[in-house]
């Protein structure tokens, strides 16, 4: 680390964002270019901005070391980046917040601490992005939160779309195979129709328990998601329960790379691993070319489970990894189909209902990683 910020970089990296300013454009991907310069200009191995929310904030810009902190909870941030620190990765840190936007942390592997002149530049930046703030455009990236009657009203819709949307997918498949069985049961031969019948039973037995959800969540005065009750469960299994019952060619996309056995229990509803891992490797499919495969893993750290689905598709811009969260947002998809924009709001909300967070990334060499984090049993 130099013994003075790079003041060019600074001056030069101020003006190109001030004139985008001047132009209009003040959304996420301005804020990303003043982490950058952050890091630029500090001569840091990393830089991140963590934006204010009620209840808890989110990284919602990041760069060089701190990239794959990019839509955590901010509360988990020193965490995550604590073995960073402790093996020597990580030499110092600098801070520097904004009253109503947001935090800027940057993060250095040099041995000589960071002096006066870069907290002042840190503080300098951090007033910059306030301004961001200031303007609106596209900013802030979360909303104030609902009212209590808001929030039931929106939890009863997010129970209904779930359910509609899990129903789909059984009904479409059941109604597939009964019609191949109708149209060409003589050309099938007997393996053909055993298949057929199997994944029919298998389907219509998923479509009874959605139904048996359906039924027993009515009666519920806020009508909550969720089919088993929160517990240990254990998450490779249930990876590879869902990764079994998905069509079959999103099945011959994934690849399983590294699902340790001999991971800790997870704690949550075990019944929702399916309708996430569903929608994220859909997502993926969606997003990549069909030549490509899907990979799956999972870890474990001191507090949280974690399993990643990662594709090599078009990537992610800045400015979308939060946006993609919301309801009905698309990006858009080129030549690509594009869906209802439900899926990942879907998956957010579900996993955060269990105290856990969803999170996604560019992936390094192109592609997109999601994320997500439940808690140990």
């Amino acid at each position: 680390m130099p013994d003075r910020p790079d003041y060019a970089a600074l001056t030069l990296g101020q003006v190109a964002v001030l004139g985008r300013l001047d132009s209009g454009d003040a959304g996420l991907d301005v804020l990303q270019e003043l982490v950058r310069l952050a890091t630029e200009a500090l001569g840091a191995c990393g830089a991140a901005f963590a934006e204010f929310a009620a209840g808890q904030g989110r990284v919602i810009a990041a760069t060089g070391i701190c990239e794959p902190i990019l839509g955590r909870p901010a509360a988990h941030v020193d965490g995550d980046l604590a073995g960073l620190i402790e093996s020597g990765a990580v030499r110092h840190t600098l801070s520097a917040r904004h009253e109503h936007a947001g935090s800027l942390h940057v993060y250095f592997d040099d041995p000589v601490a960071p002096g006066p002149e870069h907290q002042a530049v840190a503080d300098l930046l951090a007033a910059l992005i306030g301004r961001l703030y200031h303007l609106g455009a596209g900013l802030p990236a979360h909303g104030e939160p609902a009212p209590e009657e808001v929030r039931r009203h929106a939890d009863r819709d997010l129970w209904v779309a779930v359910t509609s949307h899990e129903l789909r997918t059984p009904v479409t498949v059941i109604k597939g195979y009964a019609d191949t069985l109708t149209n060409h049961w003589d050309t099938l031969g007997e393996d053909g129709r055993h298949e057929a019948v199997r994944v029919i039973r298998t389907r219509a037995g998923e479509l009874a328990r959605l139904v048996d959800r359906l039924l027993s969540a009515a009666s519920e005065e806020d009508g909550s998601v969720g089919g088993s009750p929160a517990g240990p469960f254990d998450l490779v299994e249930a990876l590879r329960a869902a990764a079994a019952e998905l069509p079959g060619d999103l099945r011959e996309r994934l690849l399983l790379a590294h699902l340790p056995e001999d991971l800790p229990k997870a704690y949550g509803h075990r019944d929702s691993i399916a309708t996430v891992l569903t929608e994220l490797v859909t997502n993926a499919e969606k997003y990549s070319d069909p030549d490509t495969t899907v990979e799956v893993c999972a870890g474990a750290d001191d507090d949280t489970l974690r399993f990643r689905v990662s594709d090599r598709g078009a990537g992610i811009a800045p400015d979308h990894v939060e946006h993609a969260f919301d309801r009905y947002w698309q990006a858009d998809s080129g030549h690509h189909r594009a869906g209802a924009g439900l899926g990942l709001y879907l998956v957010r909300r579900l996993v955060e209902r269990q105290n856990g967070w969803v999170s996604l990334r560019p992936r390094e060499d192109g592609g997109t990683v999601a994320e997500v984090r439940l808690p140990r049993a």
